[in-house]
């Protein structure tokens, strides 16, 4: 195929791409092929037998021909089993391969047996013959036949019995394949020729769509969805242990050991190679074959460490092993839980991860650890954390054994090594009887030759330098880059490397042409993998088969001999970055390619995400999210893991979809030194976590998820905005969905982390806690452990302290400013300096106390510092202590009653003490001179002292909850009180108090209330009772003070109320009993008693808080034509005028009654409000209320579609017609109209009396018309006036007949009779302004539909029982909630139990999109722009858009991110009060 040129740059420019793209993208297949002169021409075999190399030489001597030069070419070798001669490396310089290649030739025109293949050698073949026939023998004619095309080049006008046998080949009619023939018969056709090689080329693409057609419709019915992520791993871990079993070749005696059915833990130790992990391997295959339903999770890398996710936190790898220990074994079906590799693991953590399983071990649960015996630090653990441990320690084997595996593995490859050589192999097996070491010397050895000359030094004496050997002969036959290369990129992979992966890798020149001897081909590669295909073995990753060390020592000689430098390292990692991230790469940035010559380079293979299969089913690039993220870590590209990755839409669907959702949580979770979106990608993780139940079940509704938990902080973290944008590309390129446009307000908020300490019982709690202002929380638990907790970086550790050589016990800790104070279980006491974190002094008292008895002093009550000093005081103490840490002086200042608070002053360097008494004595503290006190009327303790250094005053809050204010301002005077304000509530003790300067606001909570100080004037400014039945705990400020949170007792939710209004906003869900409330500059922290934090992100409390939304369930909505505004009612005196353009309302209608009912003109200029009797005429753009109408009790009120008259209905009185808007009756209706409808054109009032249906005219007010049946007088039970065909109303009677009545004519139709199960429901019944559709009822979860457009009935199931459902304006659209957690009895997590609401197309019945409601809807309507607005129980809106690009509508609002403008304070988004005329200004008698 040499000179096949067009036929070949067709094949590789436009059919192999598109090829290999769809097999990626459809079947997870990397296809490779070879087109071109890379197998070049006949070569000779390497090796040919004795007898059969004899008889070529007799024949050929027979026949005349030479021999010398192919008897200079072949040596006989007798280590080939059987023996063989075979060919000399350097034939090339001895001899010339083409004139051998002409006498064989010749020889076997007249002896054709001789190249019989299966009888004779093969002398003269091509490699793509071989390929060809293995590709085409053996398979279904069938499948060939609708999949494969061969290109013959076809000589025409060859001579001899070999162009005959060319011409009459019989692969055509064999396997009745396509193919196509290309012939040269004479220098003058060749211009025919080369037209009939571009007519196939130009065919080319339209044959390859037409075998991938087939191909897609054979399988796009066998995509599946992941499966369960728990029996892909055991089945990925049953594979891998088959893998690793098979180099199990010396039996050993701890075998039986490991197999003993005892349930205590075993510790396998050994030196390294010594064959612990196929040891452990080959056991567990063993039991899994004889014992099925023995379960055996062998948590094990192989030989190689990389397989341990290192990207899985502690805590949830605890989480992993609690379940397994705790769900999956039983008497029945016992569980052997094999941990392999721990030592190789840095930071200890294998440490950590011993400790972390329970011990004992439950029961019917074997622990099978291995362990190198040279890790006794891991040993002692293990045997101090799982008592009753047994241990095997396995050695080197046996020489003699070593010696008959390297026999057994040499006849296996068809060779063996002669006695002197023996002795070599002997006496190295001698010095290294390690199984890897044989397997080494196997590949060392297989390499001689009889006549080799072999000594003591050509075998290395140890695994290392066996390695280090084999890739030198590696070096010297394949070349020194290319090896360098293959091997660190399968050393640096995460999971092993694809030979397709291995080849672009290696395909593309990084280096310069002189480092690498030109281009590399994939024959090349292929060449290479070859010589390695037994140290290079293959796993299951995901699906493919990727190559991996069979011992992790491969990549320790690596990484020292080629991957010696950090800079070396990271240039293969950003390689391979840009590989799987499908960028060009290398130095100027050229695609990847399959070298062919001289021929022109590719474009590299895409690498998406997500391979789009068909419409709704799609493939996860497997090997790009498990490959990428680490590349890029690797290689210090974080911005670029942040930005592409960690914050992309298209990786986390791709995670998801690929069942790797825990991953993507702990990689979010992970703190790798950038702080730009750490607080992002908490709140993305928390969400992930927190619907995991919910994604994992249905993966593809992520988009609706983060959307609807993200945009309603979008104010908090506005890099979110290309986050949201990338969901709404998607939706849009998807071309359906729903859209979420007004966020409704949160109920509850997700924290953004979740830490605890990592200890042993559970038992332990929390003995003190405190935080400084530095975002650090540091806890003493009652194990005399410490743990701090750095809310900056949400990182979790435990403070160690060693003086003496001993580890210290803490006994509590203390805060203030940015200083922790700990004191230990020995009286001892430190000073931790937040802003210098790894500054720890110790204070030491020069004066003990008069209350110490047998060295122990009391505890610490609390400490404060100013500048270099700090003060401390301790329990029911009448002194404190004041430490100069500069000069590590202290002084002790007595007082006259117990020490309970103390205030520093910066200024004037003075200290004013509260104490138990009620005073509050004031020092100097340059001269430790009393200046004055103070003394409480109510002699109540002094909780806390603010000091207001610019007015020189000072407040006392005493225990009680009263307020005295000081005049402190003249030190030589006595201080003066100012204001004493006294607690009105119940009385009872303070709990705590919380001060915030910003707002001049100081909280003060008790059990029974809290109660708000305006310290501004110190007037009492609001107090909040607690629950019915519940008390109060503690309660904290939020960081503005316009909200406060609250715990309350034997209650886990956190509940916060909004200051300005006295409601009761949001709840902050814990799922352990809370302890205590910690306010940080960032965050507020809920600590347990066990220790562990749940963090919620200030911003994202006030972000929710501020939040607007009606005061109790919305009972009323109106939307406007053009969409952009509605209004809203809660039945209570407010109407609310909200704005899409804004996000919020901007108006409040007040009335003087609560509203009953609202009604917006189609015009929207007016609006008509119901309130005790009263009709409101409102003036929509401007708020003013025109009229108020007083006199006809009206119970409803209508609009004409002109929008020039009202028309408002009475039950017991006139009903009156009347001009807007200013009131004046244009006639009365005497009798009263249920369900009351203006016909179309505005000429009747239709409506039912008492089941008959009647029309009263609008300009006269008398009942001019009567629906009428003269088959049957039954009851009208439901009707409708069709605003697009005036004169017509569709009536439905109880007997369910539909009829049409014609106004104007007076005219009855009846259309058809509806079947029982449909019957009409009065209260579910809507139907379109065309008629085209009517929603009959809802039934359970089926919603049922009358289709007058083509006469028929239709039933639509929900998910769940239908709540609530609604027609849109244009008819094409179906709205429904439904409660599907009646279908998932079995799940009631975060997601699955809320109720859904879903957009159907009425057209074809497909579901366009569905999103998840999170509180419970009371209204719903549908606007003609396709917006779904949603009223809650709770008072807040929503609103959705149905995006369908099957409808054309121009959108009314802009569908992009909704943002108002910035506002300095978030809760200055209250809307403006519009009020009501004072009195009626029109009145009806």
């Amino acid at each position: 195929m040499s000179d096949s040129v067009i036929e070949r740059r067709a094949l590789r420019e436009k059919v192999f791409p598109r090829f290999r793209e769809h097999c990626r993208s459809l079947l997870a297949l990397d296809v490779r092929a070879l087109v071109g002169h890379q197998y070049g021409p006949a070569c000779l075999p390497t090796q040919v037998e004795v007898s059969e190399f004899q008889l070529l030489l007799q024949e050929s001597q027979q026949a005349g021909v030479g021999t010398r030069q192919l008897e200079r070419a072949y040596q006989r070798d007798e280590n080939a089993v059987p023996p063989s001669y075979h060919l000399t490396p350097a034939v090339k310089s001895i001899c010339s391969p083409l004139v051998i290649m002409v006498n064989l030739f010749n020889l076997l025109e007249c002896h054709p047996e001789l190249n019989i293949p299966g009888s004779g050698v093969l002398f003269l073949s091509l490699a793509l013959d071989s390929d060809l026939r293995f590709a085409l023998e053996n398979c279904p004619v069938l499948d060939i036949i609708n999949r494969c095309m061969i290109y013959v080049h076809k000589v025409v006008n060859a001579d001899g019995e070999r162009g005959k046998q060319q011409r009459n080949t019989k692969l055509q009619p064999a396997l009745k394949v396509r193919i196509y023939l290309k012939g040269d018969i004479s220098e003058r056709s060749h211009i025919f020729l080369v037209a009939v090689s571009k007519h196939y080329s130009s065919k080319l693409n339209q044959n390859i769509s037409e075998i991938l057609n087939v191909d897609q419709r054979t399988n796009a019915t066998g995509v599946d969805f992941p499966l369960c992520p728990l029996f892909l791993l055991f089945k990925f871990q049953e594979q891998l242990c088959c893998i690793l079993a098979q180099f199990y070749k010396i039996i050993l005696p701890e075998e039986e050991k490991v197999r003993i059915k005892f349930f205590r833990p075993l510790v396998v130790s050994g030196g390294p190679c010594t064959g612990k992990t196929v040891l452990i391997a080959h056991c567990a295959e063993q039991v899994s074959g004889h014992d099925p339903g023995f379960c055996e999770t062998p948590d094990s890398q192989g030989l190689d460490s990389s397989i341990i996710k290192v990207d899985v936190s502690l805590s949830e790898l605890e989480e992993h092993l609690v379940f397994i220990l705790t769900q999956l074994p039983s008497a029945k079906h016992p569980l052997v839980l094999i941990l392999d590799g721990l030592d190789q693991l840095e930071n200890n953590v294998g440490a950590q991860i011993i400790s972390s399983i329970p011990s004992p071990l439950p029961d019917a649960v074997k622990l099978i650890i291995t362990v190198s015996s040279s890790r006794t630090g891991l040993l002692q653990a293990i045997n101090e954390e799982q008592s009753g441990c047994a241990s095997i320690q396995l050695q080197s084997e046996d020489r003699k054994q070593c010696a008959k595996l390297l026999e057994s593995l040499l006849n296996s490859s068809g060779r063996k090594v002669t006695s002197g050589q023996q002795a070599l192999v002997n006496q190295a097996l001698t010095s290294c009887s390690l199984p890897l070491y044989v397997r080494l010397l196997h590949a060392h050895t297989s390499l001689w030759h009889s006549d080799s000359d072999v000594n003591e030094s050509s075998l290395p004496d140890g695994v290392h330098s066996s390695i280090s050997a084999l890739l030198d002969h590696l070096e010297q036959k394949h070349g020194s880059s290319l090896m360098a290369r293959l091997t660190s990129y399968v050393s640096l992979s995460r999971t092993g490397l694809c030979e397709s992966e291995i080849v672009d890798l290696l395909s593309y020149n990084y280096d310069s042409p002189a480092e690498c001897g030109g281009p590399i081909s994939q024959v090349d590669v292929e060449r290479l993998l070859m010589d390695l295909k037994n140290f290079l073995i293959k796993r299951p990753i995901a699906d493919f088969q990727v190559l991996f060390w069979v011992s992790r020592h491969f990549k320790l000689v690596v990484t020292k001999r080629y991957l010696g430098t950090h800079g070396v390292r990271r240039k293969i990692h950003s390689e391979m970055a840009d590989y799987f991230s499908g960028r060009r790469v290398g130095r100027n940035k050229k695609p990847f390619v399959v070298s062919l010559a001289s021929e022109p380079e590719h474009e590299q293979v895409s690498q998406p995400f997500i391979f789009p299969v068909t419409e709704d089913v799609c493939r996860v690039n497997m090997r790009k999210i498990l490959e990428l993220p680490h590349h890029l870590e690797q290689s210090g590209r974080l911005e670029e893991l942040e930005l592409e990755l960690l914050m992309s839409l298209g990786f986390h669907q791709a995670m998801v979809q690929g069942d790797m959702l825990s991953d993507l949580v702990a990689m979010l979770k992970a703190y790798e030194g950038s702080r730009k979106f750490l607080r992002e990608k908490w709140l993305i993780a928390s969400t992930l976590k927190s619907s995991a139940c919910f994604l994992q079940s249905s993966p593809l509704q992520l988009p609706e998820v983060m959307e609807t938990n993200l945009l309603p902080y979008l104010d908090v973290f506005p890099a979110f905005e290309g986050y949201i944008r990338d969901i709404r590309q998607y939706r849009k390129k998807k071309g359906k969905g729903v859209e979420l446009v007004l966020c409704p307000t949160p109920s509850s908020i997700l924290p953004i982390c979740y830490v605890g300490p990592n200890i042993k019982t559970r038992t332990t709690r929390v003995a003190e806690i405190a935080c400084t202002e530095c975002d650090v929380v540091a806890e003493v638990m009652d194990d005399g452990s410490a743990w701090i907790w750095e809310g900056s970086i949400c990182d979790f550790y435990k403070l160690s302290l060693i003086q003496d050589q001993q580890e210290l016990k803490f006994a509590g800790v203390k805060s203030n400013c940015k200083f922790l104070l700990l004191s230990t279980q020995c009286s001892k006491l430190f000073v931790w300096d937040g802003a210098n974190p790894q500054s720890l002094i110790e204070v030491k008292e020069s004066m003990k106390p008069e209350s110490e008895s047998s060295q122990t002093l009391s505890t610490i009550e609390g400490f404060i510092s100013c500048q270099e000093i700090i003060c401390i005081w301790r329990k029911k103490e009448r002194f404190f202590s004041v430490f100069d840490i500069a000069n590590n002086t202290s002084t002790r200042f007595e007082c006259e009653s117990s020490v309970i608070c103390l205030v520093a002053s910066f200024r004037s360097f003075s200290l004013y003490c509260g104490q138990e008494d009620g005073t509050v004595s004031i020092f100097d503290l340059t001269t430790s001179r009393l200046l004055g006190t103070c003394l409480n009327s109510t002699n109540s303790a002094i909780m806390q002292i603010i000091l207001c250094e610019e007015e020189q005053e000072i407040a006392c809050v005493d225990r009680s909850g009263s307020v005295a204010l000081w005049d402190v301002a003249d030190k030589k005077q006595a201080p003066k009180l100012l204001k004493e304000n006294f607690n009105q509530g119940k009385s009872s003790s303070i709990l705590n108090t919380d001060y915030s300067k910003a707002t001049s606001t100081l909280l003060v909570c008790q059990i029974h209330q809290v109660t708000l100080w305006n310290t501004f004037n110190w007037e009492m400014w609001d107090q909040f009772l607690a629950p019915q039945g519940k008390a109060f705990s503690q309660a904290v400020l939020s960081l503005d003070g316009h909200l406060f949170l609250a715990l309350l007792d034997h209650f886990t939710i956190i509940l916060v109320w909004r200051v300005s209004t006295g409601d009761c906003v949001l709840s902050l869900e814990t799922n352990r009993q809370p302890l205590s409330l910690i306010k940080t500059a960032s965050d507020i922290v809920c600590v347990s008693h066990d220790g562990c934090l749940t963090v919620w992100d200030s911003e994202m409390i006030n972000a929710a808080g501020k939040a607007t939304k009606m005061r109790s369930e919305v009972k009323g909505m109106a939307v406007e034509q053009t969409g952009k505004c509605f209004y809203t009612t809660d039945g209570s005196e407010n109407v609310w005028r909200w704005s899409l353009d804004v996000g919020f309302p901007q108006f409040t209608f007040l009335h003087a009654g609560d509203v009953e009912k609202i009604q917006l003109s189609p015009n929207n200029s007016h609006l008509l409000s119901l309130s005790a009797g009263e009709i409101y005429v409102w003036q929509t753009e401007t708020g003013e209320n025109i009229a108020r109408i007083n006199g006809g009790s009206a119970a409803d009120v209508l609009i004409t579609p002109s929008s020039k008259f009202g028309v408002s209905i009475s039950k017991h009185g006139l009903s009156h017609v009347w001009k807007l808007p200013h009131g004046a009756i244009v006639c009365n209706i005497h009798q009263y109209l249920s369900d009351a409808q203006v016909s179309a054109e505005g000429t009747f009032l239709v409506g039912l009396c008492n089941g008959d249906l009647l029309a009263a005219s609008l300009w006269s007010g008398s009942i001019s018309k009567r629906f009428s049946c003269v088959e049957n007088s039954e009851h009208v039970v439901a009707f409708q006036c069709l605003l697009d065909h005036p004169n017509f109303v569709v009536v439905l009677t109880a007997s369910g007949a539909v009829y049409t009545w014609k106004l104007s004519e007076e005219t009855v139709c009846r259309h058809f009779q509806l079947p029982r199960r449909f019957h009409c429901q009065p209260q579910d019944f809507q139907m379109l302004p065309d008629g085209n559709y009517a929603l009959l009822s809802i039934d359970h979860n089926s919603i049922n539909f009358l289709d007058l457009s083509r006469v028929r009935l239709c039933s639509l199931k929900a998910e769940g029982p239908v709540i609530k459902a609604c027609l849109d304006k244009t008819g094409c659209y179906v709205v429904y909630v439904c409660n599907p957690s009646s279908q998932e009895q079995s799940c009631a997590c975060y997601l699955h139990s809320k109720l859904i609401l879903t957009v159907v197309r009425l057209s074809d019945r497909e579901r366009i999109g569905s999103v998840h409601l999170h509180k419970n809807p009371s209204a719903l309507t549908v606007s003609k722009q396709q917006g779904v607005f949603v009223g809650y129980e709770d008072g807040s809106l929503g609103v959705f858009f149905v995006s369908d690009a099957t409808i054309d509508n121009e959108l009314v609002w802009d569908r992009e991110i909704l943002k108002s403008e910035p506002i300095k304070c978030p809760f200055d988004s209250e809307p403006i009060r519009c009020f009501y005329q004072s009195k009626p200004n029109i009145t009806w008698s």
